[in-house]
């Protein structure tokens, strides 16, 4: 096996094939990054949860197979000059020369490596920025807990010529709708998949035109969904276990509203929780289109700072998790932020707004659980 590929695209494939190797396979061979040579390179890596693939043209010689440490090849691709990369298996070495950069690398039992799911069938196409700006908004409010499994998920739901995004960790819940072109206009499905997976797939797919989403169908005893964009395909297993429901969650009326522009908000809430621990109440208190903004107690270290905002409604006196505001505030993507009320003691929820006399962008909407204080 002998080929010669240049640096840059050899850099992105071998990235984007590493984001699923594990640290600690139940496998040897999971530790290694599959380079297939025929007609292209196809590189693979797997978790046995989730695998990626990638693509790239080359100058070939001989065609082959081979596996390598993965990780190792990742640093090396990354370290090398600005150079053609030559491939070259000598028994059972991987001669990696680049410019008078040159590296040996050990390789794996090819026989070991395990046989992968393979991509389910299309589902339909979504626009590269829509789909990674949907999963930055939602993947936030997922939970870190791995005992609740199910929280650590993203909720996918489809309907015809909409999907639904969710995400939740019991103290905040953010939905995002999103229209996309399905293959079968009727289609109707749902299903749950990691965050962490879903980030993945974004970040790294965020410059792509259109992607196509892969969903195995629900007779299925595969439980797959996958994500093809230009040479690059990612499958991941879903998660067992059903999200909870959430639309009831979200109020249909509101006894107090405000309107505040975005970026001096989240100037004054990172100011004021400076004095504060990151999970300590930020206390807002909503009234006379001001909006003050308190925390520290007693004799430990304490903030205010006030805003002009447009407000509507009950007084409103009200505390959140400093971090969990910020989050939502950034996942915005709008100028100004919607907030609407129901009481002191109850949920809130952050639209975005174009402008302050704007129609409300419900596409998106980040709920948060109010937090008890004293004062």
């Amino acid at each position: 096996m002998k080929f010669v590929v240049e640096r840059d695209p050899l850099i992105d494939a071998v990235n984007w094939v590493a984001r699923s190797l594990s640290t600690r396979p139940i496998q040897t061979a999971l530790l290694g990054i599959m380079i297939d040579v025929t007609d292209s390179i196809t590189l693979t890596g797997s978790d046995l949860e989730t695998s990626t693939k990638a693509t790239i043209n080359a100058d070939i010689a001989t065609k082959g197979k081979v596996l390598v440490p993965g990780r190792l090849l990742a640093e090396i691709a990354r370290s090398l000059p600005a150079k053609p990369v030559t491939f070259l298996l000598d028994g059972t070495r991987v001669l990696v020369t680049a410019g008078s950069a040159k590296f040996t690398l050990p390789t794996l039992p090819v026989n070991e490596y395990p046989n992968l799911p393979t991509l389910p069938q299309t589902a339909g196409e979504i626009p590269g920025d829509v789909f990674a700006t949907a999963v930055q908004q939602v993947a936030i409010a997922a939970g870190k807990d791995d005992s609740l499994p199910t929280l650590t998920g993203v909720h996918i739901e489809i309907t015809k010529t909409t999907i639904t995004m969710a995400a939740t960790d019991r103290y905040r819940l953010a939905v995002k709708e999103i229209n996309w072109s399905p293959k079968d206009l009727n289609l109707e499905a749902s299903t749950l998949l990691r965050a962490r997976t879903l980030v993945d797939a974004a970040k790294s797919l965020i410059g792509s035109g259109q992607i196509t989403f892969a969903l195995s169908p629900t007779t299925s005893n595969e439980k797959l969904v996958g994500f093809v964009s230009d040479e690059k395909t990612m499958t991941s297993r879903t998660l067992d276990g059903s999200f909870p429901p959430f639309r009831h969650l979200l109020p249909s009326e509101s006894t107090a509203e405000a309107t505040i522009e975005v970026a001096p908000f989240l100037d004054s809430v990172r100011r004021v929780a400076l004095v504060t621990d990151k999970t300590v109440p930020l206390r807002l208190i909503f009234g006379n289109n001001l909006l003050q903004l308190e925390a520290g107690t007693g004799e430990d270290a304490q903030a205010t700072e006030e805003l002009n905002i447009n407000y509507s409604g009950e007084d409103i006196n009200i505390a959140f998790n400093p971090t969990f505001l910020t989050d939502g505030l950034q996942a915005i993507n709008s100028p100004f932020v919607h907030i609407s009320f129901t009481g002191d003691k109850k949920p809130a929820v952050l639209t975005g707004k174009s402008e302050p006399g704007g129609a409300i962008n419900t596409s998106y909407k980040y709920l948060l659980m109010p937090m008890r204080y004293t004062s």
